[in-house]
């Protein structure tokens, strides 16, 4: 059973992901913004796999 804490987790990668693929999809992305995004994303990943 996934615990709500897990599961909270995978929506904010979800939410991370929409605005990541958002940025990428500007006629002229914001990089910094690109890699912050990916870093959080990185770090939500390797919370949910230590679950």
């Amino acid at each position: 059973m996934q615990s709500s804490h897990v599961a909270a987790l995978k929506a904010k990668h979800a939410g991370l992901e929409a605005r990541l693929h958002d940025e990428q999809a500007r006629p002229s992305p914001d990089i910094s913004m690109i890699q912050q995004l990916k870093k959080q994303k990185l770090k939500l990943k390797e919370e949910i796999a230590a679950h």
